[in-house]
């Protein structure tokens, strides 16, 4: 899984301020100072923009281990470009910017790891937005199933990936920027086909091959394959 490096985390564990979100609670608001970062301890944090006709796209969801917040570390103050809320009860470790810059200054081996994990998460967006924009609503859809496995998958003894998430079809109607509607019958569609099937409020994907062939996956490594 592809998160952030053990020292990195170290460094959150020595340094952070601790700090306990209730479920549905916003943790930053698109258009505020970013001037902090957090690092996920425990929950499930949903990052995402509304779009200008109002509709919101996730573009996120990411679990304990993951770094959150668009602070530009060693450049001028910025602004948050999209919004954090906690879908579950969340604990976090927060850094301020100025304070993580002088860690990142005073250890140049961090500062690299730092770097690349930065390139890493511009990839994902960059993949997530490409797949939006070239594959319709249908391959966003069949994109977004795939990320949420290599993600939150876990493989039975019959060979089945449950998704270890639950997310409603308004959940996964943001994640693709599309409409419920649009999301429901897709999804009725692969249950007819036996792609995939639903155990409460959890999706189970029987045919893993079948969603990336029609979209002619690239086969992207896992660590840019992913929601998080």
């Amino acid at each position: 899984m592809d998160k952030v490096p053990m020292d990195f985390q170290s460094l959150f564990e020595e340094h952070g301020l601790l700090m306990k979100i209730d479920k549905g609670n916003q943790i930053f608001r698109e258009g505020e100072n970013a001037d902090e970062f957090y690092l996920i301890l425990k929950g499930t944090v949903q990052v995402s923009k509304e779009t200008e006709n109002g509709k919101e796209l996730t573009l996120r969801i990411c679990g304990p281990d993951s770094l959150i917040g668009e602070c530009a570390v060693f450049g001028p103050p910025a602004i948050h470009t999209m919004s954090a809320k906690a879908l579950t009860y969340t604990e976090l470790l927060m850094i301020k910017k100025d304070a993580l810059e002088m860690l990142l200054t005073e250890q140049p081996t961090l500062m690299i790891e730092y770097i690349k994990w930065l390139q890493n998460e511009h990839l994902k967006t960059q993949s997530i937005l490409r797949d939006l924009v070239m594959h319709g609503k249908k391959g966003a859809l069949y994109s977004t199933l795939i990320r949420l496995t290599n993600t939150y998958g876990k493989l039975d003894e019959n060979g089945d990936i449950y998704i270890d998430i639950n997310l409603t079809n308004t959940d996964l109607a943001n994640l693709c920027s599309t409409s419920r509607e649009t999301v429901n019958r897709m999804l009725n569609d692969l249950k007819k086909q036996g792609v995939v099937s639903f155990e409460k409020s959890t999706i189970i994907i029987h045919d893993l091959d079948h969603l990336k062939n029609e979209i002619c996956c690239e086969g992207c490594p896992i660590n840019i394959c992913r929601i998080d």
